[in-house]
């Protein structure tokens, strides 16, 4: 029996969508097998070795500190008493956990800075796993970091070891902070501005997150390098920082995107990699 040419023609054509049909499922397979793909932010340039060049300009953003904030508290004042009880009060937690922890919260360098918020934001914080918001930390760090040079070259304050003599958490960095001024705190702008940039990454642990930028402040002072007013006014430009980034487009698109990450990695149940039970125990001890 002789079987149509059309006929035979449509047999081909049913085949061979057949057969794409097959291709096309493998390929998707293949993809759900290898998990979806992370996606990574520009190549960012460096203003120095290991510090990301910020989101702000640093002739209008590095000074601002200068205009801002007020002059540290003077000789017989209220202020200054304060300080320097609050400074003895932590001279007292030498070589206690919260002295260890203040060591921690001292290293802003990657990748160990990315672990200070991973407990309290409840997943790990990585270049491979979370790109734009390990990015997003770098760049913010050098912003609000530097917002406080104006006013550290103005005042020139001398930091509580320079004064009291007494040890500092962190003796390699000796030499390096008796020539950078201790008011306001760049760790403590740093902190802050961390702290309300993961608040709003992830609201439903706002509470934790913004302790624990509370008491990453306050490790300057059980380190014996910061007076309470520096903490109190590093948080002022902190906040001043993140106020000025969110006019920013990238930074805010930057932040979408890590908000994303965030969202994934605790759908995947995914953990911080660093002893949570030990950091919190050790910020719970207070001057």
């Amino acid at each position: 029996m002789r079987v149509d040419n059309g006929v035979m023609n449509i047999l081909r054509v049913k085949k061979l969508y057949g057969l794409l049909f097959v291709f096309l499922w493998l390929i998707i397979m293949a993809g759900c097998a290898a998990g979806p793909a992370i996606h990574r932010p520009a190549a960012v340039p460096e203003m120095r070795p290991g510090m990301l060049k910020g989101y702000l300009d640093p002739k209008t953003n590095f000074g601002s500190s200068a205009v801002l904030v007020p002059p540290p508290p003077g000789e017989g004042s209220t202020a200054l008493a304060l300080d320097e009880e609050y400074s003895k009060r932590c001279l007292a937690l030498h070589n206690t956990p919260r002295w260890k922890q203040a060591a921690i919260d001292a290293k802003l360098k990657f990748p160990e800075a990315a672990n200070v918020f991973s407990c309290a934001l409840g997943v790990p914080i990585t270049e491979k796993e979370t790109p734009y918001l390990y990015m997003l930390l770098r760049r913010t760090l050098t912003d609000a970091g530097f917002s406080t040079y104006g006013a550290k070259r103005k005042y020139n304050r001398k930091r509580p070891f320079m004064v009291n003599n007494q040890p500092m958490c962190t003796p390699h960095a000796k030499a390096k902070l008796e020539n950078n001024g201790s008011y306001p705190s760049g760790h403590t702008a740093t902190g802050w501005a961390w702290a309300l940039i993961l608040a709003e990454i992830t609201p439903e642990r706002a509470n934790a997150i913004l302790a624990r930028g509370r008491a990453f402040g306050e490790s300057r002072n059980v380190c014996n390098v910061h007076w309470h007013s520096d903490v109190i006014e590093g948080r002022f430009m902190g906040a001043a920082t993140v106020a000025r980034l969110h006019a920013d487009p990238l930074f805010c698109s930057d932040l979408e995107a890590a908000k994303a990450e965030v969202t994934a990695l605790r759908a995947k149940g995914a953990k911080p990699a660093v002893n949570c039970e030990e950091e919190a125990a050790a910020i719970s001890i207070q001057p």
